[in-house]
């Protein structure tokens, strides 16, 4: 038996980090616009915004219904997705940014869109929203193929959380996965999970970037991520694409982290830089097919996993878990 051909692909790709404007959409775009320019002239095939990196995030939760729906839009016609779609065929990029969507008769989505250079679009809804008690959680798995021959699947933030959630992702083919988050630094009563980060230490920082950048560095940020995200694409066998917020999103600070790791969890590219910023690697496909997890994968058996999907009593909605965290 002949070994298979050598797998020759490669993908460059960019995760962006950067602080958005509370509603004010108009200068969110004109920052993707700028790593947008970047991103074209390094060769990127595939770019990564924030979630909800188009409308803004956190300050949604104090907002009136009316004031959600003025805020949100319909997807695909509406018009940062149809700009999104025109940034992505401008540059021949496959560009990925979020934003709150409006799907008629007063229902919303956190979604994650991923417009292809061909003009077409693959939407995610954030399967375990708690933005907003108007926020419905999506029902769908979300992995499609890039013209670039890499087949990507969407989880947005809370969704990479759960196991189950990446591990479907991978047996639907993924071989990379796009993790849009607005993380780091939340509040929390749990002593071992982040915590917050003082308003002040990132006003100041231009003058002290050595403090502000401990705590994007520590268990607030990224010594947290460590403890999970480089599992999740090690034990998948995935790439993994991590952008995050950076800086003031209403009461909390985001910690960036803007992070590329390979299908063995080892990082590739990295910030911890209290500021917008962006990494790039190139993915290379041929580590794909001996990595660890696709092994495991291999290894899985289905006929003892059934008590997986039976209710255990003990599941609870996302949004009461996370205002009790």
């Amino acid at each position: 038996m002949k070994d298979p051909a050598p797998d020759n692909r490669s993908l460059r790709v960019a995760s962006v980090q950067f602080e958005s404007q509370p509603g004010n959409k108009q200068t969110n775009f004109r920052k993707m616009e700028m790593f947008a320019e970047l991103a074209s002239a390094q060769g990127v095939g595939l770019m990564v915004f924030p979630e909800c990196c188009i409308t803004g995030y956190w300050f949604m939760r104090n907002l009136t219904v009316e004031q959600l729906g003025e805020l949100a839009e319909p997807i695909p016609n509406g018009p940062s997705t149809q700009r999104l779609i025109q940034l992505a065929q401008k540059h021949r990029i496959s560009i990925g940014a979020g934003l709150v969507e409006s799907a008629g008769d007063g229902v919303f989505y956190n979604s994650y869109v991923v417009a292809l250079p061909d003009g077409t679009i693959h939407c995610h809804r954030k399967l375990h929203a708690f933005e907003h008690t108007a926020i419905r959680g999506g029902t769908e798995y979300t992995v499609f193929d890039l013209p670039d021959g890499f087949r990507v699947g969407v989880l947005i933030c809370y969704d990479c959380n759960i196991i189950e959630n990446v591990r479907i992702t991978a047996l639907r083919g993924a071989e990379i996965l796009i993790a849009p988050h607005q993380t780091g630094a939340v509040r929390s009563r749990n002593p071992h999970l982040m915590g917050m980060i003082d308003r002040g230490l990132w006003d100041n920082r231009l003058a002290d970037p050595e403090a502000i950048e401990k705590e994007i560095r520590s268990n607030k940020g990224r010594d947290w991520l460590m403890r999970w995200l480089p599992s999740r694409a090690h034990d998948n066998g995935l790439f993994l694409i991590f952008s995050n917020g950076v800086g003031v999103d209403d009461d909390e600070i985001r910690t960036g982290n803007a992070m590329i790791l390979d299908p063995y969890g080892r990082i590739l590219a990295e910030t911890w830089k209290a500021e917008d910023a962006m990494v790039t690697a190139d993915l290379d496909a041929s580590l794909l097919a001996d990595a660890t997890g696709r092994n495991w994968i291999r290894a899985r058996r289905p006929d003892l996993y059934a008590p997986l999907t039976i209710p255990t009593g003990l599941e609870r909605d996302t949004r009461s878990l996370k205002f009790e965290e």
